[in-house]
């Protein structure tokens, strides 16, 4: 079972490292369009020009219909090219690009986070201390926890 995951395993780790980086993602998307510029020219007989041309067009799913593939080899590598861009390449600048404008960069980092909880493990500490040296008994049931939630009405 664990030899039928690896496959997947290892196509989602490389999906992960090139949505990370826009670099390695435009990257990416310029070889793509290079190799299928180079088989389309291979497939079809056409000059360089014109096949990466198609390649652009045809992974921008824009489909001018200038030059369409005639060869089975070349349809192929057209659905297989035009099904990258979408299910994956377009998905994945989408995503990266979304992530930058949701990201907080008011939320604290955990070293902060860590911070604030030992400052108030010292700030409850001291007020038994002082409840302490006035008398007054504090019990776990005073101690300060989530919020109730609002009722409904």
């Amino acid at each position: 079972m664990h030899a039928l995951l690896t496959l997947p395993r290892l196509f989602y780790a490389g999906l992960v490292w090139l949505a990370n980086s826009p670099k390695k993602l435009l990257l990416a998307y310029s070889v793509l369009i290079v190799v299928c510029g180079v088989l389309y020219r291979h497939f079809e007989g056409k000059s360089i020009g014109d096949s990466i041309w198609w390649a652009v067009v045809t992974a921008s799913t824009v489909g001018y219909g200038d030059f369409s593939p005639t060869s089975w080899q070349a349809r192929v590598m057209a659905g297989i090219l035009i099904s990258v861009m979408v299910l994956l390449v377009i998905p994945l600048i989408t995503a990266h690009f979304s992530s930058k404008l949701i990201v907080n960069n008011d939320a604290f980092r955990h070293e902060e986070q860590e911070e604030l909880k030992e400052n108030l493990r010292v700030a409850r500490a001291l007020l038994e201390e002082m409840a302490a040296r006035q008398g007054i008994t504090v019990t776990s049931e005073d101690s300060a926890g989530p919020p109730a939630a609002p009722s409904d009405r």
